[in-house]
């Protein structure tokens, strides 16, 4: 079976497997690999809850425009999932109370 090539045209046997923590799971994904596809390749379709209503959220536009993937990464809140790169050892997670994507814009 051929491997599957990537928009890049890297094959997946030639990207380094890495490991990752969300909500305290430890998971796996690809080096370089969008952290938003990485949980979505590991089944995980929420990403954090609503501050309003506490509906789920997860991946929805997938470039950066909507917001609606934001999580804490490596400590940091409010980081886009879909634009941050996947690296070994990330400490990635979801709270009720992450900031709005206007904070992001804030100096």
């Amino acid at each position: 079976m051929k491997p599957v090539n990537l928009t890049n045209q890297v094959e997946v046997e030639q990207l380094k497997k890495v490991s990752f923590i969300f909500n305290g799971k430890c998971l796996t994904g690809y080096k370089g690999q969008p952290i938003a596809a990485a949980l979505f390749a590991n089944g995980i379709r929420t990403i954090r809850y609503c501050e309003v209503t506490g509906e789920p959220r997860g991946i929805f536009c997938g470039i950066g425009h909507c917001f609606e993937c934001r999580a804490t990464v490596n400590g940091i809140p409010s980081k886009r999932t879909c634009l941050t790169l996947l690296e070994e050892g990330m400490i990635v997670s979801s709270d009720k109370k992450i900031g709005s994507g206007a904070d992001f814009y804030e100096s």
